[in-house]
């Protein structure tokens, strides 16, 4: 539409000079630079040499002012537009049929000159501010795009953080009791001579086996986005201990010797090293016992969990692999170690040693 209308008001501009005239060749010249408008878009700089005619032959014309400001809203080239800019005020100042020692040096010569360079300056200049707030307009439209990208990446990075966070605490807490329900089922199961209380020993090892294999499914995905430590309120402490070693399951002893005040952070790696250390007694060395030791040694403390070898037949439980992980991820983002080794009579020792 915006073409058309270009056109209609090029054409009467023409048409309001020559309508007194007969159609000669340089009327037909000056209209098919007229509807070469319609082509501008396309082939801005093409258009623009066809409406020269235009301007040779009427001067100052809306023609060949709309084709140049076109051609400066397209190209990147300064040189060529500053080319056709001079070319244009040149035609527009040319009298027709004049020949260069015709024409006469005087102010009037200049007005005429700076008359014509105004309007093709000015068409020259609007092209390239055009230009220049596409660009713009373009590249806010990008940083705005890489910002909401970026958002969008953080947002993700914490999410998966909190559920890493959540799939730790997840398989130290949660499959620390079920698994304990399944051992004290599976235990009644097997001493029990009421054959009511065996199969309702026997439903609940069943259940607590399938939804430790869910637990251990959803960790899995859990973990797959991400890691990181994040804080969860309630937290455990040392003085917990007690009663975690007590509630094991298994035959255990806790020796807890003089150390320094530890940090939250400290208290719950140490606190769930030892939950976990006690969740794999009781899940793969049946009638073992364990002895868990504290200390402080060498500038830093150090939590030594020992087990002896089983006495029974391990009862096969599902298990998702990632407690040791991750305890060792805890005790790296302390500046600490986790360790485990077999000991010589067939059972495990785990040591975690965090810095004071």
């Amino acid at each position: 539409m915006t073409d058309v209308l270009l056109v209609a008001v090029s054409a009467f501009d023409v048409w309001f000079v020559y309508w007194w005239l007969e159609a000669t060749w340089d009327v037909w010249f000056m209209g098919a630079g007229v509807f070469a408008l319609l082509l501008r878009r396309r082939w801005p700089l093409a258009v623009f040499l066809l409406t020269m005619p235009t301007a040779y032959f009427m001067g100052p014309a809306a023609a060949p002012l709309v084709a140049l400001f076109t051609l400066a809203s397209r190209t990147h080239r300064r040189w060529l537009l500053a080319a056709c800019t001079a070319v244009l005020a040149l035609c527009m100042i040319w009298p027709v049929g004049t020949g260069i020692a015709d024409l006469p040096v005087d102010s009037w010569l200049l007005a005429d000159a700076a008359y014509a360079l105004a309007p093709a300056a000015a068409a020259a200049f609007l092209g390239q501010f055009v230009q220049i707030r596409h660009q713009l307009s373009a590249r806010l439209a990008e940083i705005t795009e890489a910002r909401e990208h970026e958002q969008l990446m953080a947002t993700q990075k914490v999410l998966s953080e909190e559920r890493a966070q959540l799939a730790r605490e997840m398989h130290d807490v949660v499959s620390h009791q079920v698994s304990l329900i399944a051992v004290r089922a599976g235990a009644l199961q097997v001493s029990t001579a009421d054959a009511e209380a065996k199969e309702a020993a026997g439903t609940i090892r069943k259940l607590s086996v399938r939804t430790l294999d869910e637990l251990r499914h959803m960790v899995n995905v859990l973990r797959a986005g991400g890691s990181g430590p994040t804080e969860l309120a309630p937290q455990p402490t040392l003085a917990q201990l007690a009663d975690l070693v007590a509630g094991s399951g298994i035959e255990a002893t806790l020796r807890i010797g003089p150390h320094p005040e530890l940090g939250p952070p400290a208290e719950r790696a140490i606190y769930r090293t030892v939950q976990e250390s006690l969740t794999n007694v009781r899940k793969h060395a049946p009638g073992a016992s364990a002895e868990v030791a504290i200390a402080h040694e060498s500038g830093g403390v150090t939590v030594t969990i020992t087990s002896t070898a089983p006495t029974r037949p391990t009862v096969p439980l599902p298990s998702s692999r990632h407690g040791l992980l991750g305890l060792h991820q805890r005790a790296a983002l302390l500046g600490g170690t986790l360790t485990w080794t077999a000991t010589p009579d067939g059972g495990w020792r785990n040591t975690l040693t965090l810095p004071v």
